[in-house]
């Protein structure tokens, strides 16, 4: 990966800097090519020459950087995967110009398809900087995500408490365990001090983030339908009547979502790491319980207590610990119980009205379209691992649902 972007850097500053290789299965390097390396062709197209000269007809893997258009808007990716067989591809970013999901796509439309990491992401958005930020890409579209920022909330929190621990730092060490790691071996504190700091600076960011979020800025703005969306999935997933369940509906932001769906029930429990939304939720919807806490640690929670797990763009967030949400998910859920969380996947343009998909790639300022379908694939295994069956994925216009039962 890290030599597809070296390659990449050959390319011309006037144009996108995309860099291809292709590795046998002894992970040796068989050729490589990178955009304009032959004047007025494409790295598809100098590649295919090159394979051609050199009589190969496959290879093991390939490692592009960024998933280019033609011209003709189809995907110079797919022509090559038309034409060889590959058995494993790894992807950067989607092409800066994309900003909806087009059918040709091999990343949405094949099963082998993977991502580089994030720190390799954030290279090849550095190389292709100016180009990206005139794009759509650009989170810049948002005000409201532009300008409250999980990581520098965090790091501003982490500093007010002694800690100076700087923006990339944190980008860095997104976990809880990871960041209080990172604290302890710096200040040479005891653990337990260290993850009451991490703790509290990361109440206060999504405290201040989404306690008083303005929905003018939400891609919901763009889907008044979105409660049929969230309806339809839970019919789909169960028979019982929503009113005479017994509801968790853990991360519940301002309060926004909970009072347009869990209204009418009066057997629900709400469960967030911040308590203004609590608040919030708490003055509209009296009967029910607050819970100050993670998704990631539920232990003032019985086992086995509640008929319906919802969770609303919660498993997404920065420093959520997937794999420990869902062991607790399943926890508490009776056998047979019902779990819904979403994805959230798409931002509003606020000056056009319309939705930008996918999420922003952690410590940049853009967009990834492929990140929300990726990231609902790692929570779907996650499920899966904690002992979940039947996950189920149902796609909307501006987040991702999965739904599953519990053993």
């Amino acid at each position: 990966m890290s030599y597809a972007i070296s390659v990449a850097q050959r390319a011309s500053h006037s144009g996108l800097r995309v860099g291809v290789a292709l590795v046998s299965e002894h992970h040796e390097l068989i050729c490589s090519s990178f955009e304009g390396e032959v004047r007025g062709a494409s790295w598809y197209r100098t590649l295919r020459g090159r394979m051609q000269e050199l009589g190969i007809s496959s290879a093991h893997s390939a490692y592009l950087t960024i998933n280019t258009l033609s011209a003709n808007q189809s995907f110079e990716l797919a022509e090559l995967l038309k034409e060889v067989r590959i058995d494993r591809v790894y992807i950067g970013l989607p092409d800066p110009a994309l900003t909806s999901y087009l059918d040709d796509d091999p990343v949405t439309a094949r099963g082998l398809i993977h991502r580089f990491p994030d720190d390799l992401q954030r290279e090849i958005l550095e190389q292709n900087r100016e180009i990206y930020a005139a794009s759509e890409q650009n989170i810049e579209c948002n005000p409201h995500y532009s300008t409250h920022r999980i990581s520098e909330a965090v790091s501003a929190g982490l500093k007010s408490r002694g800690f100076a621990i700087s923006r990339s730092d944190v980008n860095a060490n997104r976990g809880r365990f990871a960041l209080a790691s990172q604290i302890c071996q710096r200040y040479g504190i005891e653990r337990q001090e260290a993850d009451r700091a991490v703790n509290e600076a990361l109440s206060e960011a999504f405290d201040a983030k989404y306690g008083t979020y303005d929905y003018a800025y939400d891609a919901r703005a763009a889907n008044v339908r979105w409660t049929d969306d969230f309806m339809s999935v839970y019919r789909k997933s169960s028979t019982m009547p929503l009113s005479t369940v017994n509801i968790l509906n853990v991360g519940v932001g301002a309060g926004h979502e909970a009072a347009a769906l869990f209204s009418d029930c009066p057997q629900i429990t709400f469960v967030d790491i911040a308590e203004r939304g609590l608040a919030n939720i708490s003055g509209r919807i009296p009967s029910s319980r607050t819970v100050v806490s993670g998704a990631e640690d539920l232990s003032a929670l019985s086992e086995s207590s509640y008929d319906l797990y919802v969770s609303l763009r919660t498993y997404n967030s920065s420093f959520f610990d997937t794999s420990a949400a869902a062991l607790e998910a399943h926890r508490v859920l009776k056998p047979g119980a019902v779990i819904i969380v979403s994805v959230a996947n798409g931002f509003l343009y606020t000056q056009r009205g319309c939705v930008v998909p996918g999420l922003i790639v952690p410590g940049t300022d853009f967009v990834d379209i492929y990140r929300g379908m990726d990231t609902a694939n790692l929570i779907g295994a996650e499920l899966d691992c904690a002992g979940f069956k039947d996950v189920r994925m149902f796609p909307t216009s501006t987040e991702i649902y999965l739904s599953a039962v519990a053993t």
